[in-house]
């Protein structure tokens, strides 16, 4: 990039609708300890919570997450707006707090092809193997043989092992059908523990892809005995290109650095937000270029194919995750919209500005970089508990 133009973060869009009605968590880092913070967000401001609950994941495995929240006082670290404002990749040379991805010990999974017209888009890239340039055509051939609207089938039902057989007489399997409409989720590892980044950071895309785009979607945090306790949003940024040439390539496409955004917070389960809440959750996007393009789409949870729930079950069905998972949920979104020609399908811009926002869940916002270029990660497992041992929390209280 020639040159960063501001994100211009905004509180209004930061917070949910309901402003500080729900129990809104985070993680900030401090420059004066040289580490993260566990923080709540409050109207009076943002309150260091790290001497109770050193980790994120310490405090979601507690019974009742939200109850600890509103007991555990803190300390203030100033204003909400204040590290907002600060939490632009651009101003972080200031040293000053910032907003950082809100999970630390979870792992980051991701469930893949849990809507029908983000399936009828996988199914594309496999086609068009990996070429925006065929995808058009791929696209209006795929529609005729398989239809768009594959909402109605409950994945593994006998009405979808039907279709699935019929397809696969027609030479038509996939894939991506399989975890689409058959009984198995597809659940993969999106990114390793603590390399998420949070709102105002750059996001990468590998230098060597030339069609990739953002995945907005809500993320689930389970805890340690796979209890949903909250939800947050995440851009799981995707490589077309990549993923489209071959289906072994998925980690490839899907784990680079700075490749996973998640925040701006997690919303704890309370009487104001559940999970009927997440299963209602609209997720807008928009994209604005630095030519003027814009890009506006939604990703609308009431027409995911697998339940939340089952999704998790799905997960720890044959592993443990003693820490804590967060899981993203899939995308109903797929841009079509042509940027630069006709035809040629959207793809992503160094510079772009990213935002994705729902009513429940506030405003996570990010700017496109090179995955090669983006600030490299460097604060790994060993360098958090080195830093937690610094600062005493390890003495007093359980990771």
């Amino acid at each position: 990039m020639k040159e960063t133009a501001p994100l211009q973060l905004q509180l209004e869009r930061f917070l949910p609708d309901d402003g500080y009605a729900g129990t809104l968590v985070a993680r900030v880092w401090r420059p004066d300890v040289q580490g993260p913070s566990v923080v709540a967000l409050r109207a009076s401001g943002v309150y260091d919570l790290s001497a109770d609950y050193p980790t994120m994941s310490s405090l979601l495995d507690q019974p009742e997450p939200a109850r600890c929240v509103h007991l555990a006082p803190g300390q203030r670290l100033g204003s909400v707006q204040e590290i907002l404002a600060h939490s632009d990749e651009a101003l972080r040379h200031l040293q000053k707090p910032f907003f950082l991805a809100p999970c630390d010990l979870q792992v980051v999974k991701a469930a893949g092809v849990t809507f029908a017209a983000s399936l009828i888009e996988r199914l594309i890239e496999e086609q068009a193997d990996g070429d925006p340039a065929k995808a058009q055509q791929v696209r209006a051939q795929m529609v005729a043989k398989v239809g768009t609207d594959l909402s109605a089938l409950k994945p593994g039902s006998p009405q979808a092992m039907a279709l699935k057989q019929h397809l696969k007489a027609q030479g038509l399997w996939s894939q991506y059908l399989e975890v689409g409409i058959g009984p198995d989720a597809e659940i993969f590892g999106k990114a390793p523990v603590l390399s998420s980044v949070g709102t105002g950071a750059d996001i990468g895309i590998r230098a060597d892809s030339t069609w990739n785009n953002p995945e907005p979607e809500v993320v689930l945090a389970v805890d340690g005995r796979a209890r949903i306790v909250g939800a947050t949003l995440g851009n799981d940024v995707n490589l077309r290109d990549l993923e489209g040439r071959s289906a072994l390539l998925l980690s490839k496409a899907k784990d680079n650095n700075a490749s996973c955004a998640i925040g701006p917070y997690i919303r704890l389960f309370d009487a104001s937000f559940g999970l009927a809440d997440v299963r209602r959750e609209q997720v807008d996007l928009r994209v604005d270029g630095p030519e003027g393009f814009v890009l506006q789409g939604m990703n609308s949870m009431q027409f995911i194919s697998r339940e939340p729930q089952d999704l998790v079950e799905q997960a720890t069905a044959a592993h443990q995750y003693p820490d804590g998972f967060m899981l993203f949920l899939g995308t109903l979104f797929a841009p079509t919209q042509d940027r630069d020609e006709p035809g040629g399908g959207f793809t992503h811009k160094l510079g772009d500005r990213v935002a994705i926002r729902s009513a429940h869940l506030g405003e996570l916002c990010n700017r496109v970089n090179l995955s090669e270029k983006a600030a490299p990660w460097t604060f790994g497992l060993r360098a958090f508990i080195n830093n937690l041992a610094a600062r005493g929390l390890l003495a007093q209280r359980a990771l």
